[in-house]
């Protein structure tokens, strides 16, 4: 994409969630916690005191809204559907994507499950952690491989307004933008071909 205004804003997008990981790296510094083969290890003492804090799973149940407990299965009953996203994801990432051209996405760098090693979480607690890390990550997961395969097929920005549209979607076509559209199709079906136009248009 030409340095146009859209793509200064882009580009300034970009440098703020550089800036958030680099805000979640200090953050780490500070609670005194290091990386060692994907495994988070705390300083023996932060963790023994991180266990005074943890909130008994029995005093947890008794404190929990009533109406907590009773959504609970409808929550966890989503697990179902989620599996099944999770499995066809992957079959689909594997099938398709060699043949559209598209680089493999790394699941594992979308699902990460690692909030229940926490010593001030009860056990309850840490399977919700579970869960939603799963849950979430794999969203994420197949929002990815979602926005990659648009990029593809559908590079059209809608006309109405999209709440928290995925990154790629400011680069796509103006709705509209008939003759950019079509200079694309003809770009990937006979690439000289369009060489050749560009070069009598100008």
């Amino acid at each position: 994409m030409p340095n146009t205004p859209l793509q200064h804003l882009i580009d300034q997008f970009t440098q703020i969630k550089q800036k958030l990981e680099l805000d979640a790296k200090q953050k780490r510094m500070q609670f005194d916690y290091q990386f060692h083969k994907n495994k988070v290890i705390f300083e023996k003492t932060l963790h023994r005191a991180h266990k005074q804090l943890k909130t008994g799973a029995l005093r947890y149940l008794v404190g929990a809204n009533p109406l907590y407990i009773l959504t609970a299965p409808f929550i966890y009953a989503m697990i179902v559907p989620l599996i099944l996203l999770d499995i066809f994801a992957f079959l689909y990432q594997r099938i398709c994507f060699p043949i559209y051209k598209i680089e493999r996405v790394r699941r594992s760098d979308y699902l990460v499950i690692d909030r229940h090693k926490l010593g001030y979480l009860n056990i309850f607690e840490k399977i919700n952690c579970v869960y939603c890390g799963y849950a979430n990550g794999l969203l994420s997961y197949v929002a990815e491989l979602a926005s990659l395969t648009e990029r593809i097929w559908c590079p059209i920005k809608h006309a109405s307004k999209v709440e928290n549209p995925h990154d790629r979607y400011w680069s796509f076509f103006d709705y509209g933008d008939a003759e950019g559209y079509v200079c694309r199709l003809d770009s990937k079906k006979n690439p000289h071909q369009s060489d050749a136009r560009s070069k009598n248009t100008k």
